[in-house]
This record gives C-alpha cells, sequence and structure tokens, in this order.
C-alpha cells in the first residue's frame, strides 16, 4: 500500500506527534495537583519519567498505545510494518531495561497506558494515591 501523503506532508504530520505533554499526561497530573499531590516533571532519570515524586522515589510513565505496544489497543501499520514492528519492539524493550535500571536504584515504577487514563481516571488516581502513601518517610 503506498502511502497517500507526500514526503513532505507526512514529515509535518510525523513532527506534530507529542512526545510529552499529551492530554491523557495532562489529566492524571491534573488530577493529581487537585488532590495536592506536588510532583516533577524534568529529571534526568533512565527513560524521563513523565511524573516523578522524589521523596517517595515513585516514577509515572504515561505510555502511548500505539508507540509502546499496548496488548489492547495496538494494531501493527499496514505500512513499512518492518520498520515499525522493530522500532515498536525497541521502545518496548527499552521500556523494561529502563523500568529495572530505576528500580535498581530504589525508584517504585508505575506505567499507565493512555486509555487506563482515558477511561478510568479515578482508579489512576488510586494507584498512585496508594503507592505514595505505601512509601512515606517513617521517622
Amino acid at each position: 500500500m503506498t502511502d497517500v501523503l507526500s514526503a513532505e506532508q507526512r514529515a509535518y504530520c510525523m513532527s506534530q506527534i507529542k512526545g510529552a505533554n499529551t492530554e491523557p499526561e495532562l489529566s492524571l497530573r491534573k488530577a493529581l495537583w487537585i488532590l495536592g499531590l506536588r510532583y516533577r516533571i524534568k529529571n534526568k532519570l533512565p527513560g524521563r519519567p513523565d511524573i516523578i515524586y522524589p521523596t517517595s522515589k515513585v516514577a509515572i510513565f504515561v505510555d502511548g498505545c500505539f508507540w509502546h505496544k499496548c496488548p489492547k489497543h495496538y494494531t501493527p501499520p499496514k505500512t513499512r510494518a518492518k520498520f515499525w514492528e522493530e522500532k515498536i519492539s525497541k521502545n518496548v524493550e527499552r521500556d523494561k531495561k529502563n523500568n529495572a535500571l530505576l528500580e535498581c536504584q530504589g525508584w517504585k515504577v508505575i506505567r499507565f497506558w493512555e486509555h487506563e487514563i482515558k477511561d478510568s481516571l479515578d482508579d489512576c488516581v488510586e494507584v498512585v494515591v496508594r503507592t505514595l502513601e505505601s512509601r512515606q518517610i517513617k521517622s
């Protein structure tokens, strides 16, 4: 199947795909902020988590269903199938590696699929709240 867009049009479309501050990520951040759960978004941790709680060492990722191969929603593209399979598989492997690196450094990693946040934001917030409560520093 041939691409219906020109190379320039395709390049433009691809350049518009956000890597940060996506709608699901912003929804989760807003819900956490409303509860008074202050977080950090700028960090140099492995995998660059979307949200971190440095004191509790909790790292949160919001994974796109396409880019991280969601078992519920991922559909491989029909064009350039080999290229996309390799690219997406590398993303999945990198996610596993970054999880392991963070956990070795004492971080608790939480990963949400974008559809989980869209479908059940309250449940996702509850997971974060429970995790933060369980990792509170006890004096």
